[in-house]
């Protein structure tokens, strides 16, 4: 499966949907980010924004691919697949993060408009609700997005798509780890830090203990949100419990 993240803006959390989102509950899939700035992180390959050729060879190669697409590259890139006609048709599917701030919302709107204005089916669409607080209503807070894709028929849309905000992304950023096997992490960590010989080193396993405590918590809703995506299928799955869910026919 070939996966585009994509949006106008920044600061929508694309780079955390595809690394820790989509990456992880693909087998095998490559991560490739597209970034002319802030280039580099830790991902399997860099393709600037303007070797667009590359990245459409790479795609014939491989059978699973996660591309999280810089906003400094969206528009350049986009040109780039209406020039090279069917280049588009290489993603199954493209996901587009976006959050509650007005901006970022008119943002993701102008994401979906181009992607239909390219010929990119609605059933290839997803929106990732992300940074979402608890308890909100989220029908009243991105009613800008659900409004113009239902009225648009730009994307196949489900409430259970949805992230919250976690200080883990910080934490872990640039690090490589891996949040499955951080939840995973058996270490006896409070026996530790009473053995520990100095408050340095008690202070770091207490870090440690409190980054897995935040992973139990992420990774559950990180499932549930990619169940809810329902990619390989021909819309988004519909949630298990009594979410709501709004869905463009």
């Amino acid at each position: 499966m070939k996966v585009a993240v994509i949006s106008f803006s920044g600061n929508v959390g694309k780079t955390t949907i595809a690394r820790h989102l989509l990456a992880p509950r693909l087998p095998g899939a490559a991560l490739i980010s597209i970034e002319s700035i802030n280039a580099g992180e830790d991902q399997d390959h860099v393709i600037r924004g303007r070797q667009f050729a590359e990245l459409q060879e790479f795609l014939q190669v491989v059978d699973d691919v996660v591309v999280d697409i810089g906003a400094s590259n969206v528009e350049e890139l986009l040109g780039l697949m209406r020039r090279y006609q069917g280049s588009h048709e290489d993603f199954d599917h493209y996901v587009i993060p976006t959050v509650p701030a007005a901006k970022q919302q008119q943002d993701t709107i102008a994401t979906l408009a181009e992607l239909a204005r390219i010929g990119i089916p609605a059933t290839k669409v997803r929106v990732v609700f992300n940074m979402v607080e608890d308890g909100s209503e989220l029908e009243r807070v991105f009613e800008p997005v659900l409004s113009f894709a239902q009225m648009t028929r730009s994307a196949e849309l489900s409430l259970a798509c949805r992230l919250g905000s976690n200080e883990i992304y910080g934490r872990i950023k640039g690090s490589g780890a891996d949040l499955v096997a951080l939840a995973a992490d058996t270490t006896d960590y409070k026996a530790l830090i009473q053995r520990a010989a100095d408050s340095t080193e008690r202070l770091a396993l207490a870090q440690r203990l409190a980054t897995r405590r935040l992973a139990l918590g992420v990774v559950p809703e990180l499932d549930a949100c990619f169940a809810a995506l329902g990619l390989g299928t021909t819309g988004p799955k519909a949630p298990a419990t009594d979410s709501p869910e709004r869905t463009t026919p």
